[in-house]
């Protein structure tokens, strides 16, 4: 959620009419994340003279879309056509969560009326009321209701009492005193053209242009000494600062310096759709690294040593196609996703599965493959549609490998602080690597000691980093918040590494080939149920449109089935959907079920099948008439006491919620979309949740 964009020109003419078209459009990539105001600081017009030649920064905010911020600026009359060879812009997409929704508590946040300091700010600090105060009793007074002010003033207040500070070091006495979360950058009239970009919990990184080749291929990070820092004020409420006795500070690094005044362009970004349409150059900054970048110069300092932690930063090509990211001629990204899914669970599988060998090598795990194996337990972490795809595989990990598998949410686990033993494997699961709840236990199971692997999207994310080992689940971009193709991928990459994981295991040959045979048929039988359309969408709207609420019933390897369609339909067509176990309905599910009661019932053939039958005519018996998803040409079902049906071709159980679970995600869509509603930016949710 919320969205940072930053651009830094050097030797490059820009008017500002482009540069703020730049941050603007910048901003307009981050939309899917999730947002509900916006704002962009750059140098301000004719208010600087020959003796100081420091202009004042010009901040533009409006709450709304993306939209409403460029009437703002218009509506200002803004003198574009100035031009800029030096030049620092910041830009951000707001998610609120301290203060409503009003353009005081847009960003960027301000440390005064005169704008010395500006901040961007993703992220949420957990001590603002402390530091709040501390702030008043220096006589400083607050326009907003943000946590993102307090920055903007620490700065302000440490700038005063050493003006003499580099930008860097100034910006490591203020991270010393906030706690939280925060990918931050800033912009000040004190340092003209220089832009300081930070991050904590999370994702920030840089893309580098220029015509020139980068003399370096990576960025060494640069330590400085502790008498090079500031000192705090007498008893103040500011706790004590966390100094490091580095003896690792280097008098010459390698960082990306401008060759001969070489012309040279810095995008900072939360998110790499942003930054691809100018740059497949990036780095990506990892949690306490203080990126300075000061007339073409990139420098990364560290607010913090971290034991192990790596001293350079590799400036690596991304691979995502801005074509990738647009829609292709779908009216929305959401069902541009829902109808990719033959092609990105293929690319799942791609290089992966040897199908006429029945053999499977995911090199991202293959040098801990023996540790992984010696496990005595499995634990799964997640969230949201992420948890659900490990629910739906659990039972196949369970039954492959002979251990116990647990299934955790990732803020519940956070809660129960649960005991992990170094002969754990710890799964971690998330489409963006990137959620903040997952970041916080991946650190807890990390102090523990166990293995740690990574099932992500996004190639560079922080999970992908911080964890040992890994498979990335090769969707492509998903830009709708709804997770479609990201769910079934990552139901296949957790497949494949339970197969990986058990093929050393003779009695599991037979199942293993079943298995790897299914996988090859994935992504026909899903084409096959998209030629359905139409229908789904009939039945959808003639049966679903205009309820307030709704049952999606499933049981075995369709309960995660049932989960992820009620969530769905949550998300986007705002109807309240509940995922319901069939073996739990005559345990108080059953009293919500009458004629008006709509019902969407898994009842695809498996070994659940009878059961699942029983609950069915359970529901049909109290006039309930659900409408099933079932095997085509099944007889068992009496569809005369039915709504409607929905045939599916059958597969393996165990990979059956995949084809299963494709009417559901098109159900959600045609109920959006009858509804009124935007189904790629459902309100109050964001696709990256990067506050826990």
């Amino acid at each position: 959620m919320c969205g940072i964009f930053g651009y830094a020109n050097y030797n490059v003419g820009r008017s500002r009419g482009q540069i703020i078209n730049t941050l603007v459009d910048g901003l307009t990539k981050l939309e899917y994340r999730g947002y509900d105001s916006a704002g962009i600081g750059i140098d301000g017009e004719n208010d600087w003279s020959e003796d100081s030649p420091v202009r004042a920064i010009q901040l533009y905010k409006q709450v709304g879309k993306v939209s409403n911020l460029k009437e703002e600026i218009i509506s200002h009359h803004p003198d574009v056509s100035e031009t800029f060879y030096s030049h620092v812009g910041i830009a951000h997409t707001r998610w609120a969560t301290h203060g409503g929704v009003t353009q005081v508590n847009c960003h960027p946040q301000s440390s005064d009326d005169t704008n010395q300091f500006v901040v961007v700010h993703n992220g949420i600090i957990t001590n603002y009321r402390e530091l709040k105060m501390f702030l008043k009793a220096e006589g400083e007074s607050f326009k907003s209701d943000t946590d993102t002010e307090i920055i903007a003033k620490l700065f302000n207040y440490y700038y005063k009492k050493d003006p003499d500070l580099e930008f860097y070091q100034l910006t490591k006495d203020v991270l010393y005193q906030l706690q939280g979360s925060y990918g931050l950058m800033v912009k000040s009239v004190h340092y003209p053209n220089e832009i300081i970009a930070t991050r904590k919990g999370s994702p920030l990184l840089i893309g580098v242009k220029t015509e020139q080749k980068l003399k370096v291929d990576f960025v060494d990070v640069e330590f400085i000494n502790d008498s090079e820092q500031s000192t705090e004020a007498n008893g103040s409420y500011l706790p004590s600062k966390e100094y490091t006795n580095s003896s690792l500070r280097k008098s010459e690094s390698r960082a990306i310096l401008p060759d001969h005044n070489m012309p040279i362009e810095f995008f900072v970004s939360s998110d790499a759709s942003s930054v691809i349409e100018h740059t497949k150059k990036v780095l990506f900054l990892e949690d306490d690294d203080i990126a300075h970048i000061n007339h073409g110069e990139l420098h990364i300092h560290r607010a913090r040593q971290s034991e192990g932690m790596s001293t350079t930063r590799p400036v690596q090509t991304l691979e995502l196609q801005l074509a990738e990211i647009m829609r292709g001629g779908y009216d929305h990204f959401m069902m541009k996703e829902i109808s990719e899914q033959p092609d990105s669970t293929f690319n799942t599988m791609r290089g992966r599965l040897d199908f006429k060998n029945k053999n499977i090598i995911l090199g991202g795990i293959k040098q801990y493959l023996t540790s992984i194996r010696r496990s005595r337990r499995f634990q799964m972490i997640a969230c949201g549609t992420s948890y659900h795809s490990c629910l739906a595989v659990r039972s196949l990990f369970e039954e492959l490998t002979g251990v116990p598998v647990s299934v955790d949410l990732a803020s519940d686990f956070l809660d129960r602080s649960p005991p992990i033993f170094r002969d754990d494997t710890c799964i971690f699961v998330s489409q963006s690597g990137e959620t903040a709840d997952s970041m916080q236990v991946l650190k807890y199971c990390r102090a523990a000691g166990c293995l740690n692997v990574g099932v992500v999207n996004s190639v560079g994310s922080s999970i992908s980093r911080e964890t040992d080992c890994g498979v990335h689940i090769n969707a492509g971009p998903e830009i709708s918040v709804a997770s479609t193709k990201a769910y079934s991928s990552q139901f296949i990459a957790l497949v494949m590494l339970a197969l990986q994981i058990s093929n050393n295991v003779i009695d599991n040959k037979q199942r293993h080939e079943e298995i790897i045979n299914g996988l090859e048929e994935i992504p026909r039988l899903i084409s096959q149920v998209l030629e359905k359309k139409e229908e789904i969408k009939e039945i959808s709207l003639k049966y679903l449109h205009g309820k307030d609420s709704m049952l999606v019933v499933g049981r075995g390897y369709q309960y995660a089935s049932s989960l992820e369609g009620a969530l769905k339909i949550k998300e986007i067509s705002y109807i309240h959907a509940e995922g319901v176990q069939a073996g739990e309905l005559k345990h108080g599910v059953l009293a919500l079920v009458d004629s008006n009661m709509p019902v969407v019932a898994f009842a695809t053939q498996d070994s659940f099948s009878p059961k699942v039958n029983s609950a069915i005519q359970q529901i049909t018996a109290r006039d309930g008439r659900p409408i099933v998803v079932m095997t085509e040409g099944d007889n068992l079902i009496d569809r005369s006491k039915t709504s409607a049906c929905i045939e599916v071709p059958k597969t393996v159980d165990c990979l059956q919620g995949l084809v299963n679970i494709i009417p559901l995600q098109l159900m959600s869509y045609y109920l959006s979309i009858a509804a009124g509603h935007n189904p790629d930016r459902p309100r109050n949710l964001a696709k990256s949740v990067t506050v826990e």
